[in-house]
């Protein structure tokens, strides 16, 4: 079965607002606030009448993404077998000048997906077999005022999490505040994760880390407070604190990982499979931190249910992935698959259909696709 077309097919779908149920919007960060978000949906059809899909979201425009997956990734990859996911990196070794990592991760995904449905099999047993049945995922949530933060624990706590991720504001000390009042709200029932997205110094990060110590309140993990490539600092703040230190930015480049573990910098790690490449990428990655003994997570891009479906494949099938990963599933105003997931639990059960176990609701993509 080989390849006939690939098509990328941009989309912009509403965030439920945070007066529903588990909505989450305004989500607001640093940087921006959203009230929906554009993915990058990868339609990848084969001789076979069988049609495979991927899901990736770009920092390069819509316009951009469409224009790489669909002549510089398309003209390699049609006419070739769509069982060759393993290849598919030395495909692309030519791409010397640009990251092409995320545009395949998209793509493998769908190739994946159409493997799998050729041979009738789910994509966890071409993975090599899953060890968990359903996956647990950790709530996450903009940045609120310590009041209103109060509110959205308490209902994450209520409908099954066990752990919630919140975006690092501008005002440190607010951040500390935030995480105090949750924390007391529901009585220390809830483990913390805190994302500053590189936003701050290296004197913050110890104060807001130390500050919460003070409280008796140790963080899941303190998410890449500082800039990409600042492997020194993260030593020293590891050094000087008991709270564990990931990276993520970090992980999205090749060789970040390994230079983290050879400074003993960090304690964790977020990966992703797009930005990786692939889940064979994100698979090697797992077994570089497992053998440092760093523990795992992987992050969420406001992923749709394709996406979705992949993380629970790829969690299933890789121990070392032992902390939830984040996920925003539950807040999204519509879907574009048939079935869409029901994470009310605060899980993300693994799909037993072939490939990655989802239909795609064609009628929805059209509706939302943002190119024409």
């Amino acid at each position: 079965m080989t390849i006939t077309e690939i098509e990328a097919i941009p989309v912009r779908l509403d965030i439920r607002s945070l007066s529903e149920p588990l909505g989450i919007a305004p989500y607001v960060t640093t940087y921006t606030e959203f009230y929906n978000m554009e993915r990058v949906l990868i339609r990848l059809d084969t001789d076979g009448d069988i049609t495979g899909w991927g899901e990736m979201r770009s920092t390069l425009s819509t316009h951009s993404t469409k224009a790489v997956i669909e002549t510089d990734v398309a003209d390699k990859l049609v006419g070739e077998p769509v069982s060759a996911v393993e290849s598919l990196p030395e495909r692309f070794d030519s791409f010397q000048y640009f990251d092409i990592d995320p545009f395949l991760g998209g793509v493998e995904m769908a190739m994946w997906d159409a493997w799998g449905q050729y041979l009738g099999q789910p994509l966890y047993r071409l993975l090599g077999g899953k060890v968990r049945e359903e996956i647990d995922v950790s709530f996450c949530l903009g940045v609120l005022e310590p009041e209103e933060s109060r509110e959205h624990a308490r209902e994450a706590l209520e409908h099954g999490f066990d752990v919630l991720k919140t975006k690092a504001g501008r005002d440190w000390r607010t951040d500390v505040e935030r995480i105090v009042a949750m924390h007391d709200e529901v009585n220390g029932q809830l483990e913390f994760r805190l994302d500053p997205n590189e936003g701050w110094t290296t004197e913050e990060a110890v104060r807001v880390a130390a500050s919460l110590e003070d409280e008796g309140i140790y963080l899941q993990y303190l998410e890449q407070p500082m800039r990409i490539d600042n492997f020194g600092s993260f030593k020293r703040l590891r050094e000087r604190l008991r709270t564990p230190i990931a990276a993520n930015e970090d992980m999205y480049f090749r060789h970040n990982l390994l230079e983290l573990i050879k400074q003993d910098a960090i304690d964790a790690g977020v990966i992703d499979m797009v930005p990786a490449g692939g889940l064979q990428a994100a698979k090697r990655l797992a077994g570089i931190a497992d053998d440092a003994g760093l523990s795992l997570s992987h992050h969420c891009a406001f992923d749709l249910g394709i996406k979705s479906a992949a993380l629970a494949h790829l969690v299933a099938t890789t121990p070392a992935i032992n902390l939830p990963p984040d996920s925003v599933y539950y807040a999204w105003d519509d879907h574009v698959i048939e079935e869409p997931f029901d994470l009310s639990d605060g899980s993300l059960p693994v799909p037993e259909k072939p490939g990655l176990g989802v239909t795609v609701d064609v009628s929805d993509v059209e509706e939302y696709r943002t190119d024409r």
